[in-house]
């Protein structure tokens, strides 16, 4: 009798299986995974480029010894988020290290004046004042109203998009500005940049200065609900200054990557996702370009562009069709620069202490 016995490797189809399974690495997923792995979840992130960050990277982009942050600098809304509230610890002790900036912004204009924000508010006053007394007017009585602003504005971009959340967030500010108070806020909320600025200072300078923190945070002068971010980081920057990465702003992203592995959970990159399985019509895994099946059993969360959702989920419905014909606001350019020192400014040397200029 000949008895063959044969050892060999798992079926590669064997689905690796997590508790929630994440598509794309950004800061979005890597701060929600650590979360839930802080939570007890066994999570997996798939990221198809090769590093970790979507838009918070760094590197060595120009020549070798020149770090450059890829798309995002400021991340002063993450250094002030609950998210680091309740992970502060942790991060810091997986390398997290922030470089705070007491001159976040500064504008240069052609005819060789400038203006800029600093957390010294007289002399910041005093600049706008050079352009324009009625904006320097304007602007105090910004920023004395700012502490009461500050916990409405906050409260809805930290609310939850659901109705009900929304709801309580718009019943709560009732209570507080009345219905004329809260109608102003919901009119401002509504505004673009251009209009918001063009109502509210009347020196060009000012406008541009202020306007320029629409784009950084994608709105473009005339794309409505951008007026917010022209006076928040106007607002905040001069209240608590500027925060920024120090070594690049990757290091957000390194020490969520280090934070959640060492909660066990696992990162991949250089994994396309070409597909979201579902069972039951729920989401239930995903397919990886390898072929490989990763099973989700609680939760599959994609953070990617609406468009490429009908690609990884089919077109089942008249919601999925209008994902296709999504249009994204204006495209952003970035250049980056390798230079020698700080540039001489025309307008004054105390332009080499601000962040932005």
């Amino acid at each position: 009798m000949h008895l063959q016995i044969s050892l060999g490797q798992p079926e590669r189809n064997i689905p690796d299986s997590y508790d929630a399974v994440f598509i794309g690495a950004g800061h979005n997923s890597l701060a929600s995974a650590l979360h839930l792995a802080a939570s007890g979840w066994k999570v997996a992130v798939f990221e198809q480029a090769a590093v970790a960050g979507g838009a918070v990277k760094s590197g060595a982009y120009t020549l070798p010894g020149f770090q450059h942050d890829w798309a995002a600098m400021n991340l002063s809304l993450f250094a002030g988020s609950p998210f680091m509230k309740v992970y502060g610890t942790e991060l810091i002790q997986h390398g997290l290290e922030f470089a705070p900036v007491s001159n976040p912004f500064a504008s240069v204009f052609l005819d060789g004046t400038w203006c800029g924000v600093s957390t010294d508010a007289s002399a910041t006053r005093a600049r706008i004042a050079e352009l324009s007394p009625a904006d320097a007017a304007t602007w105090t009585r910004l920023t004395e109203g700012f502490a009461s602003e500050a916990p409405h504005l906050f409260g809805l971009l930290g609310a939850r998009m659901k109705l009900r959340a929304l709801a309580y967030f718009v019943f709560k500010t009732l209570r507080a500005k009345g219905l004329a108070g809260t109608l102003d806020m919901g009119q401002f909320l509504l505004q673009s940049p251009r209009q918001w600025l063009m109502q509210s200072f009347e020196s060009p300078k000012v406008q541009a200065m202020l306007g320029a923190w629409g784009m950084h945070l994608d709105f473009a002068p005339d794309v409505a609900g951008g007026a917010l971010f022209p006076y928040l980081e106007g607002m905040a920057g001069q209240a608590f200054g500027m925060v920024l990465g120090k070594g690049g702003s990757d290091t957000i992203m390194r020490a969520l990557v280090a934070a959640i592995e060492a909660r066990g959970g696992r990162i991949e990159t250089g994994q396309t996702v070409t597909r979201i399985l579902h069972t039951s019509d729920k989401a239930s895994g995903i397919v990886l370009a390898d072929g490989r099946e990763i099973a989700a059993r609680r939760a599959v969360i994609a953070n990617v562009a609406p468009r490429a959702l009908p690609r990884l989920t089919g077109t089942t419905s008249d919601f999925d069709a209008r994902l296709t014909a999504f249009a994204h606001a204006p495209g952003t350019m970035m250049i980056h620069l390798a230079l020698s020192d700080l540039p001489d400014w025309k307008a004054g040397n105390d332009l080499k202490s601000y962040a932005y200029v």
